[in-house]
């Protein structure tokens, strides 16, 4: 599956925008529904993954070479799903762009805090958006 994803031609924003209409049509409820937004992180061993560094991650509960992840659920009474992703780039990252065209981070990547990720997901919601 991991291969797959990886390599596959595929339009990945395309793919999260479709399930996001999915879920937000069939769980949508404007009297219970609300998005959450989390971070998580994911412990690597290695350096060459986009955004790997050693920062906090609450997944070891301390500093430890990891990715972090900003994410979007949708949650209501009909039911929960995550709906958007976003891959968090130190400023280590975003300064380095040898190091990102190697990791495969497409030119236009600059430095987000995790709060204006978290922020830029619902917007992405609105119709026009």
């Amino acid at each position: 599956m991991q291969r797959l994803l990886r390599t596959a031609d595929w339009d990945v924003d395309g793919v999260r925008d479709d399930l996001r209409g999915y879920v937000l049509e069939n769980l949508g409820d404007t009297a219970s529904g609300v998005f959450v937004v989390d971070e998580t992180g994911f412990i690597k061993k290695g350096l060459r993954s986009a955004g790997v560094q050693r920062q906090f991650t609450g997944t070891s509960g301390k500093i430890d070479n990891c990715q972090l992840g900003v994410f979007l659920a949708y949650a209501s009474a009909k039911g929960r799903a995550l709906i958007d992703r976003e891959l968090y780039l130190p400023t280590s990252w975003t300064e380095d762009r040898e190091r990102c065209a190697r990791a495969d981070v497409p030119d236009g990547v600059e430095f987000a805090t995790k709060p204006q990720l978290g922020t830029a997901m619902p917007a992405r919601t609105r119709p026009g958006s």
